[in-house]
């Protein structure tokens, strides 16, 4: 028999004895950096990289923060346009075409097996440097109103970074896109093919029976596997660091370097992604729970 999902949970002798071990964990590791490396810790720092005050005497976000924010829309954007590009791909790997099915076969297998700071460069390098200046990215960034400009600042950072953010979008984008296309193809393929036949003896056309028949199902099947995506693409979003995209991961390193506060900094860049991830986790659960009480998968 399984335990009840709703049951509510208690705190028990196991649980008191691994927060225990954490906390001991930790202890033994300060104790390290402290006493053996002979590590001088100072925090006061700190406060000045997370805010600055403005002239009106209000407080703001500062280096840290900033690259923290960066990081949320640099996600957000990547994850939006992975989730649409994913779901194109995967639904075209699972028609039986054989031009759509390779297709997705070879987009996959290309992003899949090259090691993603790799594919990083090279998008940045040989796509991304040539094709957004094309577009005249920056130029349109330049001759910005005021009111657009707090607009791109709050949807995608300071406009005179743009096209370093679209480059780092656009390559976790579509490295990402790769891995979601065969979640998305696996909760096709998941659907009993019972149903789609009792579908198309109703009268249903093919699409009609894809678009209200399988893709419900489907996507309440991927909805665990999607969840973990997004959190790894967080994780990940710290490789386009690499090309200048002033994210937490870059910024975190800036000023460790010219604080030569290394330990503290990255404590508080390590902090910031946790909570990132594990807020992601928490909400992901709860829509799960949710789709688990409204029906049957």
């Amino acid at each position: 028999m399984y335990p009840d999902p709703d049951r509510k949970r208690r705190f028990g002798l196991i649980d008191f004895l691994l927060i225990a071990m954490v906390l001991g964990g930790v202890a033994y590791v300060w104790h390290r950096v402290s006493d053996v490396l002979a590590y001088k810790w100072n925090w006061s720092y700190l406060p000045g990289v997370l805010f600055r005050q403005t002239e009106g005497g209000w407080y703001e976000p500062n280096l840290l923060l900033e690259g923290f924010l960066t990081t949320i829309r640099l996600s957000l954007w990547a994850m939006l346009i992975a989730s649409l590009l994913g779901v194109v791909l995967g639904v075209m790997a699972s028609r039986r075409r054989l031009l759509p099915r390779l297709t997705t076969t070879a987009y996959v297998g290309l992003i899949r097996n090259i090691p993603p700071l790799v594919f990083v460069f090279v998008f940045y390098f040989f796509v991304s440097s040539q094709v957004i200046p094309a577009l005249g990215v920056d130029s349109w960034a330049r001759d910005l109103s005021p009111g657009m400009e707090r607009v791109v600042g709050v949807l995608a950072g300071p406009p005179n970074l743009l096209e370093n953010f679209l480059a780092g979008v656009l390559s976790l984008a579509m490295f990402e896109a790769a891995y979601i296309a065969v979640i998305v193809r696996a909760g096709i393929e998941a659907v009993p093919e019972a149903q789609v036949e009792a579908a198309r003896s109703l009268g249903l056309s093919g699409l009609q029976t894809f678009r209200l028949v399988v893709l419900p199902q489907a996507f309440r099947k991927v909805t665990p596997p999607l969840a973990n995506q997004f959190i790894m693409l967080v994780k990940d979003s710290s490789i386009v660091s690499l090309i200048s995209v002033q994210e937490l991961t870059f910024t975190g390193t800036e000023i460790a370097v010219s604080s030569q506060r290394r330990f503290e900094t990255y404590i508080v860049v390590a902090v910031l992604y946790f909570l990132l991830c594990f807020g992601l986790s928490r909400l992901f659960a709860r829509l799960e729970r949710r789709q688990q009480r409204s029906g049957p998968g």
